[in-house]
């Protein structure tokens, strides 16, 4: 056995226990510590590469103007969430009030405390799912419909932009009352009315046992703000 093998198990990531014939687990393998943890990694691995969360490395809380009128109350929240991400988070608002970059930024701070975190627009999500279905996929749609369901912290941005077909909401519908009934935490922001959230998503969303309020981010398009108004200039803003 080399240095760098598992003690526990030699390098062979699977172990036996001694228990009598007869026995349930008798013969059985069983993984061992060591590669649970490699599994966690290549799942972090993973969900960091569908993030694609290097096209928002600048989108921070530091880097997100806060003095812009009608976002101080999401800003306050987004922090919070990510300080103790738990429950979940709603935010609802045009299109350049700072949703995408609250977003982000929550994603940002959850990678640096080691959280296996997924971020994703929501109409992209639903595309990482059918690319499972074409023949140079080297992912099953179970293994990736598990990944996304059970991340530790999933960020859905822009959801109601999705293709309205009839898998696709079935789809979006299954992740995220998976996430309901276990309770786990979860952003979601959107630029539609809330009440023209699919309803059976809509009827969760406004339990407040699991979201207990929904953010309405109602500031101007920070787009069209004049340069010199543009304190701290986060690119890209939505």
């Amino acid at each position: 056995m080399t240095s760098n093998q598992c003690p526990e198990c030699g390098g062979i990531g699977y172990y036996k226990e001694a228990v009598p014939y007869g026995h349930p687990r008798f013969g059985m393998l069983i993984p061992c510590r060591c590669k649970l943890i490699e599994r966690e990694h290549r799942v972090a691995e993973e969900l960091l590469e569908m993030s694609n969360l290097s096209a928002f490395q600048d989108k921070t809380f530091e880097t997100f103007d806060a003095d812009v009128r009608g976002v101080m109350r999401a800003y306050r929240r987004a922090i919070e969430f990510a300080r103790r991400p738990e429950g979940w988070l709603v935010l609802f608002g045009n299109y350049g009030v700072g949703k995408t970059h609250l977003a982000s930024a929550i994603a940002n701070e959850l990678l640096k405390q080691n959280y296996r975190v997924l971020f994703a627009v929501v109409p992209d999500l639903l595309d990482h799912l059918r690319s499972t279905f074409g023949p140079q996929s080297e992912v099953q749609y179970d293994q990736r419909f598990e990944m996304i369901r059970d991340a530790a912290v999933l960020i859905l941005d822009d959801l109601g932009t999705e293709n309205t077909t009839a898998w696709a909401r079935e789809k979006l519908f299954q992740i995220i009352n998976h996430r309901y009934n276990g309770r786990l935490p979860t952003v979601f922001t959107s630029n539609r009315r809330p009440d023209d959230i699919e309803p059976r998503i809509f009827s969760r969303m406004s339990d407040r046992a699991v979201c207990d309020e929904w953010i309405i981010m109602d500031g101007e398009d920070y787009r069209r703000l004049p340069l010199s108004q543009r304190r701290k200039a986060p690119r890209g803003r939505r």
